[in-house]
């Protein structure tokens, strides 16, 4: 590639960094010079001086003990040395020192400088570079003690991982893939300062040219970069890395910020990213129950994304956060203060005993040893992140404070044989690892003799004998190596398939290999998929990131003052499994310590938050026809008109329906009334039908009679329309059926009446025989009176159908009755036969005097008279029922049914004790009685010439037109009336005037109930032209 102006300038600026030796502050005394940290995940770092460089020359591959030179003795160490003691050291040849005398020399000659700078190198035909986290993180200085785990034996690893690839399985013919590895001291300005080597090489052989400082070092070409462990060093060291298009494999660095391919093009990571870490603590806060908690967070970009993606999942989970504290540092450590104070804000939410910490080890244990402190050792339940899951650093000494902790580590198996090959590591045969030294020190807490003297070391009096021994006993191992193997193995596979696509095959490198396309191998990267030195699967996700796996680790006492950390569960493709029965958080508590700020309401009761609190509220009970709304907690609902509060008012449960049900003792009593009516009707109607053609039922007007007992028999009928369950259908016959069999009744009955009334009342004034008195007249009007009604109700139920509904009087009522029933529109079917019922009583009132043989009027008039009793009596009775519907509904059809029952008794009573009981009047003299005070003469022919005409009967009762037969006291006298139309007008007047004379000498005999009768009166009937005696004499 050929560089811009920009980038040449940039290059050139960073290879004019001081290539030798590099000062350094003044050494200051750490505070705590004996504690262990594994860190991957770290802050942003103060600006740090630059630092003293070693190099070492012929590494030791096949670990063969090999001395090396100290290069910054060199040169000027000697001469320095000189001036300060001439007399002891003047005349001695350095090349001739004991270790023991280098390192002496090196105390006094750099007493203060601290770190020096150190690098394992492995040859090889392509180079991989290495930043590991040797040292931990110190603040006052800029690099701490050496960290065993995630640091030493990460580096292991790498190089286990090399030789393996190397030596083992030879993945490239003919091609070694050799390291350069670095420490970045957990600080991501140094670790940036470090990462400056990995580039030298790529822009020292850009075209062939050289450019460096020292013009006499070629520098290979670094062909990736496996680290850094922390997220914060990642993203500094992704930064510059993509300048040169450097391929970079993170093995512990989880920050959801570097899954940005559009920023970090060329990063990549074998360890899932912390969003999926952040929903499996989500999940477990659930599972635990837990609604209040507290968050306490790193300030990097590892916690502070990550809290940001938890404060978002704990929302949508409806779980609040009592307190937020940030672990504040500039990559520094705290003071223990600013821990003290964390833990004090967490005391002042007692209820939020559950909280999250999302942070480093070395952060997280300031915070349990403040917590040892505040003696609140059973206040908190942690769930912790694998910033300082399983680190020894964090629960060696806090035990107490950190029992009961849940925390999400990314699933991770032993690499096959390292531990075999550590615990065989030691001091003589391990010179490839220029830290090492250190390590066996701070392992074993001496001071090794020759090594150089250290801010940590010196407190040492003991002396390494170099027998030592790792052991399974003495050595804890780091549980995530995994993805620094993964890390190394996926560079390893990537090479094997560029370098098959590119140098087909061929042993050793090719030319377009040399160097490698670093665009090129990231392709060949992301597709790589391998099983590893764990032996599980292993392929890079869309974002470059590893495969979503974790464990959930528990540390709890697995017997009395004996603590572990044990795994309960895991979380695999967004599923949680969690064995919550091997969890304790305390010795002899199963439970989960209840983390919410306020205990849930009872059933039936609403919630009002406490102001400026999400998650605290009180509780208050809803009122009797209240339940907690089911849309707002914070509100009470009534329930709706028919339905209650459940016990627990939490639903409303609907009122059982309330209508007359055919079962009921008040719907029995009223069908079997109506039965019995039915019957008597029936009965009734077959006596009529039997007797059609006697004078009786001749007499009563047959035609009518049959619309009259339909009309009952409607009634009766309505009765099972109103006790059956209210339908729309039924509800549409009870508004037709109530007024139409009323209707039918009264207005035969109206039928009858005002045909009496017009024939008496037609008689005081003229002879001529009243219109429409006839048996289809008499149908026909009480058709039309029928037609209104149901034109009524047609109308009626076209603008409101009916329908059934539920009517609720009370709130604890629920009535199922017709739309009718509620508003009292049955008023509507019931006017017009009340009008009927009216017009029928004032008829009965004004034919009450007419003669006994037309006495039917009375037994009309007391039926009217009875059946409005009836109705005024039912009005109150109905409208003061209106919450209690089997009564209500029982009184309106027995009210019904005893109106038609009083019609069939008044009225057809009296036929039927004649004509079944009293059979001999059932005759046309018996219907038509004539009373004399004296015995009446024998009768005289009348001097009437006969006319014989074709006979007329009278469709109804009326006499036969071929005679009229009288009783007169006892005697029968036939009265021929036939009258000549040839007859001269003068005869006629003298036979009248004789008849008329004739009949004042007599005494003044009763034919049919008729006092007198004018023989002048007679006319001729339209139909037969025989004169009728009396027009009056027929019977109604």
């Amino acid at each position: 590639m050929r560089p811009g102006p920009t980038w040449l300038a940039t290059s050139t600026l960073l290879l004019c960094l001081r290539y030798s030796e590099m000062k350094h502050g003044i050494l200051e005394d750490r505070q705590n010079p004996s504690a262990r940290h594994h860190h991957r995940h770290r802050h942003k770092t103060t600006e740090t001086p630059f630092l003293e460089k070693f190099y070492y020359y012929d590494p030791v591959i096949d670990f063969k003990e090999k001395t090396y030179l100290d290069r910054s003795i060199l040169g000027y160490e000697i001469v320095s040395f000189h001036n300060e003691n001439k007399n002891s050291w003047g005349s001695r040849d350095w090349m001739n020192m004991s270790n023991d005398q280098v390192g002496e020399l090196k105390d006094k000659k750099h007493p203060q400088h601290w770190p020096i700078k150190r690098e394992a190198v492995i040859e090889g035909d392509l180079v991989l570079g290495g930043l590991m986290m040797v040292h931990e993180r110190s603040d006052s200085m800029t690099c701490g003690p050496v960290m065993p785990q995630g640091g030493v034996q990460a580096l292991e690893t790498m190089l286990y991982t090399l030789d393996i690839i190397n030596n083992k399985l030879k993945l490239i013919p003919g091609v070694k893939i050799g390291a350069h590895v670095l420490d970045d001291c957990d600080r991501d300005t140094y670790g940036l300062e470090m990462a400056v080597d990995f580039i030298k090489g790529s822009i020292s052989n850009i075209d062939d040219a050289e450019y460096a400082c020292n013009a006499t070092a070629v520098r290979k070409v670094i062909s990736g970069v496996v680290g850094a462990a922390s997220s914060v060093t990642s993203v500094q060291v992704a930064n510059l890395l993509r300048l040169f298009k450097i391929p970079q494999v993170s093995f512990f660095s989880t920050s959801p910020e570097l899954s940005n391919k559009a920023r970090f093009e060329y990063f990549t990571r074998t360890i899932p990213s912390d969003l999926h870490q952040v929903r499996a603590m989500v999940e477990i806060v659930k599972k635990l129950g837990w609604s209040y908690v507290s968050i306490i967070y790193e300030e990097s970009s590892y916690g502070i994304k990550a809290f940001e993606e938890l404060e978002a999942l704990l929302a949508r989970s409806g779980i609040c956060i009592a307190v937020k504290e940030k672990l504040v540092k500039d990559s520094g450590v705290a003071a223990e203060t600013a821990y003290d104070e964390i833990v004090q804000k967490l005391l002042t939410k007692p209820r939020a005993r559950g909280a999250i910490i999302f942070g480093s080890d070395q952060e997280v244990a300031g915070v349990m040893r403040a917590v040892e402190r505040a003696n609140a050792t059973s206040s908190f339940s942690w769930v912790g992140s694998d910033g300082w899951s399983a680190r020894s650093l964090v629960s060696e000494g806090n035990e107490r404070a950190v029992e009961g902790t849940i925390s999400v580590q990314p699933q991770a198996n032993d690499v096959v044989g390292f531990k075999e090959y550590f615990l065989d590591l030691n001091v003589k045969n391990n010179k490839r690892n220029p830290w090492f030294v250190e390590f066996w020190e701070d392992h074993f807490q001496c001071r090794y003799p020759g090594s150089p003297r250290t801010p940590y070391n010196g407190q040492y009096e003991k002396s390494c004998s170099g027998r030592e021994r790792l052991t399974v006993n003495n050595t804890e191992f780091e549980r995530q190596l995994q993805f620094v193997s993964d890390a190394v193995m996926a560079f390893a596979y990537a090479i094997r398939d560029m370098h098959a696509a590119v140098c087909g095959g061929r042993r050793g490198l090719c030319d377009a290999m040399r160097p490698a396309s670093g665009a090129d191998l990231l392709r060949y990267l992301r597709k790589v998929h391998f099983k590893g030195l764990s032996g599980d699967e292993f392929h890079f996700d869309s974002n470059g990131d590893g495969p979503t796996r974790y464990n959930i680790l528990h540390f709890k006492q697995v017997s009395r003052g004996v603590y572990r950390w044990l795994k309960v569960g895991e979380y695999l493709d967004e599923e949680l499994k969690l064995n919550i029965d091997q969890i304790q958080f305390k010795w002899g508590e199963k439970r989960p310590p209840e983390s919410v700020c306020s205990a849930e309401c009872e059933l039936g009761q609403a919630k009002q938050y406490v102001e400026g609190e999400s998650c605290c509220w009180h509780c208050f009970n809803c009122t009797q026809y209240e339940i907690r709304s089911p849309y707002v907690e914070t509100a009470c609902m009534v329930c709706p008109r028919g339905t209650l509060p459940d016990t627990t008012k939490t639903d409303c449960q609907p009122i059982p329906e309330v209508y007359l049900r055919p079962d009921s003792a008040w719907a029995i009593g009223a069908m079997s009334f109506s039965s019995v009516g039915i019957l008597l009707t029936a009965f009734v109607c077959g006596v009529w039908v039997r007797h059609s053609s006697t004078p009786v039922v001749r007499a009563s007007g047959r035609e009518l009679s049959y619309v009259l007992l339909a009309g009952i028999l409607m009634c009766y009928l309505v009765t099972f329309a109103l006790v059956f369950r209210p339908t729309d259908i039924l509800c549409s016959i009870q508004r037709f059926g109530t007024g139409f069999c009323f209707t039918v009744v009264y207005a035969a009955l109206l039928t009858k009446t005002n045909r009496i009334s017009r024939i008496f009342n037609a008689s005081k004034h003229s002879a001529k025989r009243p219109i429409l008195i006839s048996p289809s007249s008499q149908l026909a009007i009480c058709a039309a009176l029928v037609s209104i009604q149901v034109l009524i109700v047609v109308v009626w139920m076209i603008v409101a159908p009916a329908r059934a509904m539920f009517h609720y009087p009370t709130r604890e009522d629920n009535m199922l009755v017709c739309d009718s029933y509620v508003d009292a529109s049955y008023m509507i079917a019931f006017f017009y036969p009340i009008v009927l019922i009216l017009i029928c009583t004032v008829y009965a009132v004004l034919t009450r005097k007419i003669p006994e043989a037309f006495n039917e009027s009375k037994h009309i008039g007391f039926t009217m008279y009875t059946t409005c009793v009836i109705w005024l009596a039912f009005v109150p009775l109905y409208f003061g029922t209106a919450s209690h519907v089997p009564l209500r509904v029982t009184s309106m059809a027995v009210t019904i049914s005893l109106s038609a029952s009083v019609t069939l008794v008044c009225l057809f009573s009296p036929k039927l004790y004649i004509i079944l009981v009293r059979p001999e009047r059932n005759v046309r003299q018996s219907i038509m009685p004539v009373r004399y005070s004296r015995k009446p003469p024998p009768a005289q022919p009348l001097p009437h010439p006969q006319i014989k005409k074709v006979p007329c009967a009278d469709k109804e009762t009326q006499t036969e037109p071929a005679d009229f037969t009288k009783l007169a006291n006892g005697q029968t006298v036939q009265i021929k009336e036939t009258v000549s139309a040839k007859e001269d007008s003068k005869k006629k007047d003298d036979t009248k005037k004789k008849d008329k004379d004739e009949i004042k000498k007599k005494d003044k005999p009763d034919y049919n109930n008729i006092k007198a009768v004018n023989i002048r009166d007679n006319i001729l009937d339209k139909c037969t032209n025989v004169k009728i005696i009396s027009e009056r004499a027929e019977s109604l």
